[in-house]
């Protein structure tokens, strides 16, 4: 990577981690309805998981993207529905007191594997591999993973805090229902942007 160009990238990956997108809304969902601590798991899969993917697209994946043009599409339209699940999974998450059974938050592994799913995670590895490090130097590929791992720290922090923060607010079963109603339909409209 050209050190020049190191704060422009450190920007990037701050922005591109704190902004609202699939993994920082199912954060703030899951912060109010399992507590911070619950949540640690789903946080830390999406900071190591996604600097894993970075590190992959560096090392050669971006090319069977450009070779194979179609597989773009393929990954879109996998990506879209399950992002629709998702959304569906956290319009109808009942409270977690009263239901420990059958409501727990994304483990590691399914927080860690959502990332090659997501198209935001896939927007933004994409563009730190072709613009941060084209070269593809291993040593400059893993200088990208790690700011974001790093960076990816509070921006997943904040989104989780927040959400735990809400959960006093929404202690009542009609509110917490209403705030999965939303966090799902914000999931939707993040869609948006890659439908066009």
């Amino acid at each position: 990577m050209d050190y020049n160009l190191l704060g422009a990238f450190i920007t990037f990956a701050f922005v591109s981690t704190i902004t609202p997108g699939p993994n920082n809304i199912m954060l703030a969902s899951s912060g109010a309805n399992f507590g911070f601590q619950r949540t640690i798991p789903h946080m830390l899969g999406i900071g190591l998981g996604f600097s894993f993917m970075v590190i992959l697209v560096g090392m050669g994946l971006i090319q069977v993207f450009d070779f194979y043009p179609t597989s773009y599409s393929i990954l879109k339209a996998v990506s879209l529905a399950y992002l629709v699940y998702l959304a569906y999974k956290i319009a109808t998450t009942q409270d977690a007191k009263e239901n420990k059974a059958q409501t727990k938050p994304l483990s590691f592994l399914q927080a860690a594997s959502f990332q090659w799913i997501n198209p935001k995670a896939w927007t933004m590895a994409l563009t730190a591999i072709s613009v941060y490090a084209p070269s593809h130097s291993f040593n400059a590929i893993v200088l990208c993973a790690g700011i974001f791992a790093l960076v990816n720290l509070p921006s997943v922090s904040f989104w989780t805090f927040m959400g735990q923060k809400s959960r006093q607010l929404l202690s009542n079963p009609a509110r917490l229902r209403a705030f999965n109603i939303i966090m799902a339909g914000l999931l939707i409209a993040s869609i948006y942007p890659l439908l066009f």
